[in-house]
């Protein structure tokens, strides 16, 4: 349960007052300081038989405004820190996961389902390189929160920022050879298809479908294993956007695995502004491309 007390000596202590006569522990208390007023999330062990609604009358009638109050498991008296670090550990090891790791982490949706409450539900943005990433959910989130969701973009942005770096110098060619020890790959445009090509052999490719909404076309991207690393699935998003740019699309939608982990620093190399989402096991990019040219090799 969130709710916003008057930030004044005492405060707190009503409320508490209030739950040990209603016969309701508090199991744990979490504390967003603000400058006029103190939201406080509690973990609360109520009567049987109590709903939602008398939790929300009992904190009203204790001063609390701004009440929001859902049933929870004993995994919410997880110690923060702790699942911070997890978290953290998490988005290292598969940054990728950065939308469902901190999603969760705010006992928040990545991608919500539409339902009643949508159009009031609070959204916080946090930017991993030019890709937005958003979290929705009815609890407004707290300043503090708004802080530590940038800081852990941050820490994605960072570890893609030097995993490019090391790419690039591991694949970086030397004196007199070029990639795969053989000719550099061309890109050719065939209608609403790019290819790379190399010797004669597409090597990659990515294609414009149909709109899945209005203004919005679906790309199809792939690249042989063989080939992959090496910067040509960033060149052929860079021409599929363009060429849907110019088809009059507003829009590209990528769709892939949750746990692909070559889609978002792809999008990041490719210097365009994405939004990215992920919900179950499906991971969806969204590019805006109305300004962008088709350029030809």
């Amino acid at each position: 349960m969130r709710t916003t007390l008057p930030d004044r000596p005492g405060a707190l202590a009503v409320l508490a007052r209030h739950c040990g006569e209603a016969g309701v522990n508090i199991l744990g208390l979490q504390i967003f300081p603000g400058i006029e007023a103190v939201t406080d999330e509690l973990v609360l062990r109520t009567p049987d038989g109590w709903t939602t609604a008398d939790t929300a009358a009992l904190v009203e009638g204790a001063g609390g405004v701004a009440v929001s109050a859902a049933p929870c498991t004993e995994a919410a008296l997880v110690d923060q820190p702790t699942r911070y670090v997890q978290a953290a550990r998490t988005v290292l090891a598969q940054p990728a996961s950065f939308p469902e790791v901190v999603a969760a982490l705010f006992d928040a949706e990545a991608d919500p389902e539409p339902h009643a409450l949508t159009p009031v539900q609070d959204v916080m943005d946090m930017t991993v390189g030019d890709v937005q990433v958003q979290v929705r959910r009815t609890a407004p989130f707290t300043a503090t929160e708004h802080a530590r969701g940038a800081s852990m973009a941050d820490l994605v942005s960072d570890v893609l920022a030097r995993a490019r770096a090391d790419e690039s110098a591991a694949v970086a060619p030397v004196a007199g050879r070029r990639l795969g020890g053989g000719a550099a790959p061309s890109f050719e445009h065939d209608g609403d298809v790019v290819r790379a090509v190399v010797d004669g052999t597409v090597v990659g490719a990515a294609a414009l479908r149909a709109e899945v909404e209005p203004g919005v076309r679906e790309v199809r991207l792939r690249v042989d294993a063989a080939w992959q690393r090496r910067g040509i699935g960033t060149r052929l998003l860079v021409e599929v956007t363009r060429l849907a740019g110019a088809s009059g699309a507003g829009e590209v939608l990528l769709t892939t695995r949750a746990d692909n982990q070559a889609v978002l620093p792809m999008v990041l190399a490719a210097g365009l502004k994405g939004r990215i989402r992920m919900a179950a096991d499906v991971l969806t990019v969204r590019v805006p491309v109305r300004d962008l040219r088709p350029s030809r090799s």
